[in-house]
């Protein structure tokens, strides 16, 4: 099968990557926007307007790079949601687009079955079946998988995703965004175990998480830190918030493994970069955990390409602008 180009574009990442299925990766290019930063958090107008800007160049650079013609492509994936529903609309209408003038397929991909897909572009890249963690700002769920469209939700969050709770701290700490790698930095200069914090969720059956509690504990203790003029302690305090998510999502990523009676866990999204989350998951569990790249953890076109590939291998396809602003990854279903 010829290349698939990949097209990303579901929040503040534009992505776009060329995905062979025996040469790898041919290009690949992803531009993060920064306006964003200074509002705390993403605007949706802004986002799409930059992606606008964006989008047709990197999708020509990208050509060049692999030394493509558009009629050379096998077809043109597109990230058709979840996400927010104009930045959607810009990398579908681009993507069909392109794909209608080359008179080749455009593919409607699912943004966290790109993600859950993304290790397998890995070199140590995991079998079917598997436990997914898919962990990012926007979301928060362990997914069996047993194969492409193959998806069971076993648990979400109820509330804030992970991601969510470290944008959210990094703010109240007067950090910058996104807060993640903002509150892992501060993070290594402090001491776990200086504040007690809670592991939400874990002392009670289920794979469901809840980070909201945990966000007040940290809102308190930042609280009466500033009521005593006294920041000294914040590096402690991102500490141990750090601590108390890596804790609670190694623990429900154990659990369930041993009751799906599985051996292979894969994480992946933004959060799946954080280093201590990492090495805490690789020695719960060693030799069962299967990451992407750093690079590929946050919103890229690479792992649209890939799922893409696998999508239209099975024949999923479609040439209508097609975008869903919210859609469950349960609701997908495997070829016929």
């Amino acid at each position: 099968m010829q290349s698939i180009l990949g097209i990303e574009t579901s929040c503040d990442e534009t992505g776009v990557a060329i995905y062979h299925p025996d040469q790898g990766l041919l290009a690949e290019l992803v531009y993060t926007q920064a306006d964003h930063a200074a509002y705390g958090g993403v605007v949706p107008e802004l986002a799409s307007r930059d992606h606008i800007r964006k989008l047709p160049g990197m999708v020509r650079q990208a050509l060049d790079q692999a030394g493509l013609a558009p009629s050379e492509l096998a077809g043109v994936a597109y990230t058709a949601g979840p996400g927010l529903a104009g930045a959607l609309l810009v990398g579908a209408s681009v993507a069909v687009g392109l794909a209608t003038a080359a008179r080749i397929p455009a593919i409607a991909v699912h943004h966290m079955e790109g993600h859950l897909l993304s290790p397998m572009l890995e070199a140590q890249s995991p079998d079917f079946p598997f436990i997914a963690l898919l962990v990012s700002g926007g979301h928060t769920m362990l997914v069996e998988v047993t194969g492409i469209g193959q998806y069971r939700l076993l648990g979400e969050t109820l509330d804030d995703a992970a991601g969510e709770a470290f944008d959210k701290t990094a703010r109240l700490l007067g950090l910058g965004y996104p807060g993640g790698p903002e509150v892992a930095r501060l993070a290594d200069q402090g001491q776990v175990g200086r504040f007690d914090f809670p592991r939400p969720m874990t002392n009670r059956p289920g794979l469901d998480f809840s980070f909201s509690g945990l966000k007040t504990h940290t809102r308190q203790l930042i609280r009466q830190c500033q009521a005593e003029q006294d920041e000294s302690h914040y590096p402690d305090i991102a500490a141990g918030f750090e601590q108390a998510v890596v804790d609670t999502l190694v623990i429900k990523c154990s659990r369930a493994l041993k009751e799906r009676r599985l051996k292979r866990l894969v994480i992946a999204g933004g959060v799946s970069a954080n280093r201590k989350l990492r090495q805490a998951l690789d020695t719960a569990l060693p030799g069962q955990v299967y990451y992407p790249r750093p690079s590929l953890c946050t919103d890229n076109g690479a792992m649209i390409a890939h799922a893409g590939w696998h999508r239209l291998r099975e024949g999923l396809h479609d040439g209508q602008i097609a975008v869903r602003p919210r859609w469950p990854l349960d609701e997908l279903r495997p070829p016929a």
